[in-house]
């Protein structure tokens, strides 16, 4: 069969660790290709339009845009660059033919950029390099080149992937240029060797219409909304179609409006060509993988296929005394609902439903990407408890259980290698490289479980003073490697319902740190704050003075507490055992015990000895 290559589109994807300027770079290519008019106010990173993109500085989901220059359009897909966001690339990569590689000059390719560059390899993506803030006083390009080379090769990169060009930016300045010694005055160099490199996408001439579905979203005014790239054929807006699911299953349909991206928008269009992104709507029952196809040659193109889950959470409907008081939705259906709309969106999301129909088991790639859809549920007014992040085990065909590994990259200053290296080896992490820098900086790679990094992050900064830096990808599955304590003390736990005192909080504040501060609404078996010691306590934080009518002698002092440290959502899952919750509100997050009364505690406690 006999391929052609549309010559007007190129679809790319740009590939980044977590702030190595990405989207500052995108925002720069928005600017300078004329998306904008002369003096046009405009925001920064453009494509991070989620409320939690803009707080934590992050790309979360993939998200699409185009840009027009010397008249061909570039369609740009923006990935995360954190691996728990995994599903997120996988979905972005299916729609592209070339990849722009961004890479910090200072800290060269992380753990996360590897994960999504590995993908991009793969899928024989054409790769073109970007090494960007070549500004910085510690910039060192040419050496990060060298690592990029390296990193390829580990990678099996093909012959011609290795042959890549390589441009130097200031992402911030919109500013690409050839060489180091040449300085760039805009980033038109980047758009022409993207015209120049990236290949068209291909089609076969006499295929059908075929679409990949590869990502959805929704509208309140259309409904669904499949996204994907035109694989094969052309087709217009008045064609019946016909959607093809897993399992072969073919479902009719009738296109309301075929639109593709215009800017940071879509546009309606009658037609589409071969290799053009488009958005369809009117279809309700489509999910992420099923092909599109014409009604007369109904033809299924490959899945996409996914990386499996490693970690799962518990999530089940708020059962504390406080249930109801602050949220919206509370109802164990509106959370099924909720969870299954993210599974749908989300392809490397899986959610059971107990036989209780009470609680749901919820499998992803990480406990970030967790914390980012419980984070988001709150906001949007649910009420709901969650357990301890835990990681999926699988077993051989002789019953072996086998535990998913993470290769764990850490950056610290040296006098801080002995505590992190002992930190992690309690936790079953096995040393496998050191470098030292000679900057007072050593870099260390471990071979870790990935259950060990579960609550270890917070320690890790508290170890290193802020100063240490922790990457991750996984490894693979491997060999269970034995027990270890996640956490060496125990929690206050409160022995009744009321209203927390100053008194009796100044009378706590030595047997541990409070969770909470004078005020607060607390019940029997809330979690009040966390114990010096390795088992658990019950305390009355409720506790007032007893007055009478003798004065003591000398002043009576005034009660001043210690401040404590606001509890995050990241903070609390990292905290708790398996034995306890996390109680998530619109308004508060609690710690509290699985089994809020002491005698069910101790009855638990007798049937586990």
């Amino acid at each position: 069969m006999n391929r052609r290559e549309n010559k007007d589109i190129r679809n790319i994807a740009i590939i980044a660790h977590v702030d190595h300027g990405k989207t500052t770079l995108v925002d720069a290519m928005f600017k300078q290709s004329g998306l904008f008019r002369q003096g046009q106010k405009t925001d920064d990173r453009l494509m991070d339009t989620m409320d939690l993109e803009k707080e934590r500085g992050i790309t979360i989901a993939a998200k699409n845009c185009s840009i027009k220059w010397k008249g061909i359009k570039i369609n740009v897909i923006d990935t995360p660059g954190h691996s728990d966001f995994g599903g997120e690339v996988e979905r972005a990569l299916s729609m592209v033919d070339g990849a722009i590689l961004l890479v910090d000059a200072s800290e060269g390719p992380l753990p996360q950029t590897r994960f999504v560059l590995d993908k991009a390899l793969k899928g024989g993506v054409k790769v073109l390099v970007v090494i960007n803030k070549i500004d910085r006083q510690d910039a060192r390009p040419l050496a990060v080149l060298d690592e990029i080379y390296s990193l390829l090769i580990d990678l099996d990169a093909s012959e011609e992937q290795m042959d890549f060009e390589v441009l130097y930016a200031i992402g911030r300045d919109g500013i690409a240029q050839e060489t180091l010694e040449t300085p760039g005055e805009n980033i038109h160099v980047l758009l022409d060797k993207i015209i120049e490199e990236i290949p068209g996408p291909m089609h076969r001439k006499d295929e059908p219409f075929q679409m990949l579905v590869s990502d959805l979203s929704y509208s309140d005014y259309l409904g669904r909304l499949a996204i994907g790239k035109v694989i094969n054929g052309s087709t217009d807006s008045k064609n019946s179609m016909m959607c093809i699911q897993k399992g072969g299953q073919e479902v009719p349909l009738k296109i309301s409006k075929l639109q593709c991206y215009a800017g940071l928008g879509l546009q309606e269009i009658d037609q589409v060509q071969a290799g053009e992104i488009v958005v369809i709507s009117g279809i309700e029952d489509v999910h992420i993988g099923d092909t599109i196809c014409t009604k007369e040659q109904p033809k299924a193109l490959p899945r996409i296929t996914v990386d499996e889950p490693t970690v799962f959470m518990k999530f089940t409907r708020n059962s504390s005394p406080l249930a109801g008081t602050e949220g919206k939705f509370v109802q164990p259906g509106k959370i099924k609902d909720r969870l299954e709309k993210e599974s749908l969106l989300n392809v490397s999301m899986q959610v059971e439903e107990s036989s209780d129909k009470e609680n749901f088991i919820v499998k992803g790639r990480g406990e970030f990407q967790m914390a980012i859809l419980i984070e988001t549920m709150r906001r949007e007014g649910f009420e709901l408890n969650v357990g301890r992040p835990q990681v999926i085990f699988k077993y051989d065909t002789d019953g072996t259980r086998l535990e998913p590994m993470e290769h764990l990259y850490v950056e610290c200053e040296s006098t801080f290698t002995g505590i992190v290296t002992e930190k992690l080896s309690r936790r079953k992490a096995k040393l496998i490289n050191m470098t030292n820098h000679n900057d007072g900086r050593v870099q260390l790679e471990f071979n870790t479980p990935a259950r060990a990094l579960i609550g270890y992050r917070d320690e890790f900064l508290t170890d290193t003073r802020g100063t240490g830096i922790m990457n991750s990808s996984f490894a693979g599955y491997d060999n269970y490697k034995g027990d270890f304590a996640n956490r060496y003390s125990g929690s206050l736990v409160s022995d009744r319902a009321g209203t927390a005192v100053p008194y009796a909080l100044f009378n706590l504040e030595p047997r541990g740190n409070m969770f909470i501060t004078a005020g607060n609404k607390v019940y029997e078996g809330m979690i009040v704050g966390e114990h010096n010691r390795e088992g658990d306590l019950n305390v009355n934080p409720t506790k007032t003075k007893k007055l009478s009518n003798m004065r003591a002698s000398g002043k009576d002092e005034a009660v001043v507490l210690s401040p404590i440290l606001p509890m995050t959502l990241e903070r609390a899952l990292q905290f708790i055992r398996d034995d306890e919750l996390v109680e998530v509100t619109p308004k508060s997050i609690r710690l509290r015990k699985a089994a809020l009364s002491a005698h069910d505690r101790k009855k638990l406690e007798k049937q586990n000895e």
